[in-house]
């Protein structure tokens, strides 16, 4: 059977962050339709460990109207594409002041693959220095902590951490540990 394909595709939005776009277009069986897409540029999580301890950053989530826990992670500027460990150097040191002796790619995550073409990079961090944030004007309200992986994945049980990322991130984690031992 053939794919979904796209007939015309049309930008309804723009700003700093993302594009939103309405695709027409033809389903396997023939039949048209529309798909709405936002685009956004690829994003990179880090998982920054030291001995037991994870570092979270806390911030409001506005489309959410709650703070929330999550590891750091973000996009470059202006729907700007980085190499990804490039973007995840960033990220560590702005969001966190965090700098890593050492960073590995862990795998990657489709953040929302039925409305959004945002893909997402993981990144373990060890050897940490730390340092002053280095924040965007939109972050200003972030919080930085370090949690014992107990702490960490009890705030997940218990609905403290929702952020999906997160979440999924941690379970790469998990899966590549089981790997190594």
């Amino acid at each position: 059977m053939q794919p979904i394909t796209q007939i015309s595709s049309k930008e309804v939005y723009r700003n700093a962050w993302m594009t939103v776009r309405e695709d027409v277009i033809r389903r396997p069986d023939g039949s048209t339709g529309i798909y709405g897409v936002v685009d956004k540029p690829s994003y990179a999580l880090i998982i920054a460990i030291d001995d037991d301890r994870v570092a979270l950053v806390e911030q409001f989530r506005y489309p959410l109207g709650e703070r929330r826990w999550e590891f750091p992670q973000g996009t470059a500027p202006d729907r700007a594409e980085l190499e990804p460990a490039e973007l995840a150097v960033r990220e560590l040191r702005e969001e966190t002041g965090l700098s890593a002796g050492s960073l590995m790619l862990l795998g990657s995550l489709d953040i929302a693959a039925g409305m959004s073409s945002q893909r997402g990079w993981v990144f373990v961090a060890t050897d940490i220095t730390e340092g002053d944030p280095d924040r965007e004007h939109e972050e200003q309200d972030m919080h930085f902590a370090w949690f014992s992986r107990t702490r960490f994945e009890e705030m997940i049980r218990t609905g403290e951490v929702t952020d999906a990322q997160s979440i999924a991130a941690y379970g790469q984690l998990l899966l590549a540990e089981r790997r190594q031992s």
